[in-house]
């Protein structure tokens, strides 16, 4: 496979940030992870050095920009893409609108919303933030205590288990009751959009414990489980059976995982477009801005970021975090505003990781890889190694949108989002793959 345009994305770019400088907007991030009442998530002047005009139509096109507009005003007919569609290409560089198709259209966007749910979490968060897992000691009981970590694996339970019984047998300590406590997150809920066929196969049921990405209805349970049965492995007994409570306050701490840095979980996230991750990502988000651990919360904060970075709301709907909501709208032109935003070198520091978790066409395990179907045509072929795009499908709604650096050499941000497409769907996927080689020009 070709080499990944990561490498030199930002390579010969110099523009004119639209954001403010990274470290007054990371001084305005850390002052509102302690909530204070009656403010907002942002003060209102914070970020009013920082903001410009929003982007200008283009007023001219270079030749390769020319033949990438006549090239997609005709492909963007192919029946595949069926008669409701919203796209757009922009120049990264100096953000140019170089093509338009109902661009502030809101479709729905299936897993594009993950870029949103991204860009609310790296800037919140940041992208050195790690989720912590606890076990903690008192009463008899070791308490699982989850701490919203999608990524924990039963060998990181394993580790966990080794340091608790070490612990209970220098303290005399044979046997033990487990109990799990979730409460870092509210009892589970659907989504608006969401249906009951979603659990627990598209996703699981919210909560803040798991292991091993397992798709349960008590991902919680689960997981305590599973720790009961490595604590007896490791020579204690554990009597009982594996209960939800609430650790006390007079609990000792025992033994604690912390996950890989947010900034690696959010690539993985996108590379596989993980549901589950991006669900916890959005409670995360919520508590870290101050506000409960809920869908609405989440998408309150995502709204609150994403105008901070001066990018524009209307038409703008969403009620997750996933994309699985099928009463989520955004229009082409804001998805392409996201990536822009994410690409622009003066927020390389926070934002670069939604980028760079792209996945690439042709890269086996993400989902533009082999395995899935995708730029294996004779028009889209010329594009692996070429294309980094998040994908989208939801029954009646499929989108891709990325980058590609284009026939001119300059870097082209591209979003498009088909819905209610007749066509097989692995033909309107062949199809949008055909409008991303366009862009790249390998199609010309």
């Amino acid at each position: 496979m070709p080499d990944s345009p990561s490498a030199d994305r930002s390579g010969g770019r110099h523009r004119k940030s639209r954001t403010t400088a990274p470290a007054l907007r990371r001084a305005a991030v850390i002052a509102v992870t302690t909530p204070v009442a009656g403010t907002i998530l942002f003060g209102a002047s914070a970020f009013a050095a920082g903001t410009t005009a929003p982007k200008t139509a283009a007023v001219t096109l270079d030749p390769a920009e020319q033949t990438i507009a006549d090239n997609l005003n005709t492909r963007v007919q192919d029946t595949r893409l069926g008669s409701t569609f919203s796209g757009v290409v922009i120049d990264a560089a100096s953000d140019k609108v170089v093509w338009g198709h109902d661009a502030t259209t809101a479709l729905m966007p299936a897993s594009n919303t993950k870029l949103a749910t991204s860009t609310a979490a790296l800037t919140i968060l940041g992208p050195d933030h790690r989720f912590t897992t606890k076990a903690v000691y008192g009463d008899g009981t070791v308490t699982l205590v989850g701490g919203g970590d999608r990524t924990l694996t039963s060998a990181d339970l394993e580790a966990m288990a080794k340091t608790v019984v070490a612990g209970l047998k220098n303290a005399g300590l044979t046997s033990v009751k487990v109990k799990v406590d979730d409460s870092l997150f509210p009892a589970p809920t659907l989504a608006t959009g969401w249906n009951d066929g979603y659990y627990p196969d598209s996703v699981a049921p919210v909560r803040a414990l798991v292991v091993d990405g397992h798709h349960v209805t008590d991902t919680s349970l689960d997981a305590g489980q599973t720790f009961a049965r490595l604590l007896t492995k490791q020579g204690v007994t554990v009597t009982g059976s594996v209960t939800h409570g609430t650790a006390g306050t007079g609990t000792v701490p025992v033994a604690e995982h912390q996950s890989a840095a947010l900034s690696s979980v959010v690539e993985h996230m996108l590379k596989v477009s993980d549901n589950d991750i991006a669900e916890t990502l959005l409670r995360q988000t919520a508590l870290a801005a101050g506000r409960p651990a809920t869908f609405e919360d989440g998408v309150a904060v995502v709204r609150q970021v994403l105008t901070q970075y001066n990018v524009s709301l209307a038409n703008f709907e969403i009620h997750d975090g996933s994309g699985l909501s099928r009463s989520n709208r955004i229009p082409a032109q804001t998805i392409a505003d996201i990536l822009d935003l994410a690409d622009d070198p003066a927020n390389s520091q926070t934002l670069k990781y939604i980028v760079d978790g792209l996945p690439v066409a042709g890269e086996a395990g993400s989902t533009l890889g082999p395995e899935w179907g995708r730029f294996d045509t004779a028009d889209s072929q010329c594009a692996v190694g070429k294309v980094s795009a998040k994908t989208g499908t939801l029954t009646g709604a499929i989108a891709l949108s990325g980058l590609t650096k284009a026939g001119d050499g300059t870097w082209k941000v591209f979003s498009f989002i088909e819905n209610n497409s007749t066509a097989d769907p692995a033909a309107t996927k062949d199809a949008l793959d055909g409008l991303a080689a366009t862009v790249n020009g390998c199609w010309a």
